[in-house]
């Protein structure tokens, strides 16, 4: 299962260097293409020729020591990586990611990639502690890098504490998670609505919201990696949707039920992150609305209820996820949505937190059902969000004998 896997190993500059000679010779083992990027640092602790040894592959660490005339080494090595582990990571090379810098191969090679991440901090426990290290983790996992945190013990400084590499033995088991990711969604079909819905005022005015689908496009692009088959139904965003899904342009609400209807009988599982208009004009002018008196009066009238209907209509085997934006006594209104509205699951978020609003890249939530709290989940990146309440929906699915699809 390691055959035909392409792993950049980076190595930044602490004595925890040895223990990556360590995972590399185990990568190898398992049959796992592995290239090699050290920092100029790591090679005063290590020497090169040790991991172009065990990789059987040459070692960069200039990023100009170019060996193909055809390609330029930190592209190519970024777009055939199934995945980057850079371990040790310095406090160093964890501000570089942070922050965007890229002043050497490796750091040039992790802002190319678009594989996966993942990072096994070493360093003095002060500095693993320190709010600057911490914060620029942070910053790394809400943008989904991945972590394995250091263990506590003697430190080759003479501290104790927190802060030593984590045993290659600990590291292998995620990489083969990230690998080899089980896929509890295989076989299903899952609908997923995202964006703000758009409701004609005139040709040029609309009433919407400041929905940005991202929330909806994580959870459809988290589908899809778990192994179901996607359906999204996408109203206004400014986003490109992932590949590998079925994507259903819509406009207004009406567009977005008939949308959800013609397809609801084919789906195992439906998420409503769209944010939707409650109320649309009364009349829609074929014309631009010219400005002649002081005040006009728009007249608003019902929308209808996706999350409503759909609660309503679920056959045996289905399982539907609402989600609620609330501003003030959140888990009251939560709780009675998910009651009335039949609904199996309720993501609550409260768009007055930063970054948990409209448009942020991460979210915090809460998770409810009929009988009240299931899941409260940390500020995180949308994704990870996605993943975990994907993982929810599918233990459910499970426990309740779901059928394959």
């Amino acid at each position: 299962m390691w055959k035909g896997k392409t792993v950049i190993l980076g190595v930044t500059g602490g004595i925890a260097c040895y223990k990556a000679a360590a995972l590399c010779s185990k990568l190898a083992q398992k049959g796992a293409e592995v290239r090699v990027i050290m920092t100029e640092s790591a090679t005063k602790f290590v020497a090169p020729l040790t991991f172009q040894t065990l990789s059987r592959h040459h070692v960069m660490v200039d990023t100009f020591d170019e060996k193909d005339a055809s390609v330029v080494s930190h592209i190519d090595w970024a777009d055939s990586a199934d995945l980057v582990v850079v371990a040790p990571a310095t406090a160093n090379m964890l501000a570089k990611m942070a922050h965007g810098l890229a002043d050497d191969m490796l750091s040039t090679t992790l802002l190319a990639t678009t594989a996966p991440i993942l990072v096994a901090p070493a360093m003095n426990v002060h500095m693993y502690t320190h709010p600057a290290v911490q914060a620029n983790m942070q910053t790394l996992l809400e943008r989904g890098v991945r972590f394995v945190e250091p263990g506590v013990g003697q430190l080759a400084c003479g501290y104790v504490g927190k802060g030593r590499l984590a045993e290659p033995e600990e590291i292998m088991l995620v990489i083969d998670q990230m690998l080899h990711p089980s896929q509890p969604l295989r076989g299903r079909r899952v609908l997923v609505t995202a964006g703000g819905t758009v409701e004609r005022i005139d040709p040029v005015r609309y009433i919407t919201n400041d929905s940005s689908g991202k929330m909806g496009y994580a959870i459809a692009e988290a589908a899809r990696d778990m192994g179901a088959e996607v359906t999204l139904v996408s109203a206004k965003t400014a986003i490109d949707p992932p590949t590998g899904v079925e994507v259903v342009r819509v406009v207004s609400t009406k567009d977005m039920l008939h949308a959800v209807q013609e397809r609801f009988s084919h789906t195992d599982i439906f998420i409503k992150a769209a944010a939707v208009a409650d109320y649309r004009p009364a009349e829609t002018a074929d014309r631009k609305i010219k400005k002649k008196a002081e005040t006009l009066t728009l007249e608003l009238v019902k929308n209808p209820d996706i999350l409503q209907w759909l609660g309503e209509n679920k056959r045996a085997g289905q399982l539907v996820v609402g989600f609620a934006a609330e501003t003030n006594d959140g888990e009251q209104h939560a709780l009675d949505k998910v009651r009335r509205k039949k609904s199996d699951l309720l993501v609550l978020n409260d768009v007055t937190i930063p970054g948990a609003g409209f448009g942020t890249d991460t979210n915090l939530v809460r998770i409810y059902d009929a009988n009240g709290l299931v899941q409260a989940l940390p500020m995180m990146g949308k994704r990870a969000v996605a993943e975990k309440l994907l993982e929810l929906v599918a233990g459910r699915l499970q426990a309740s004998g779901g059928s394959e699809a």
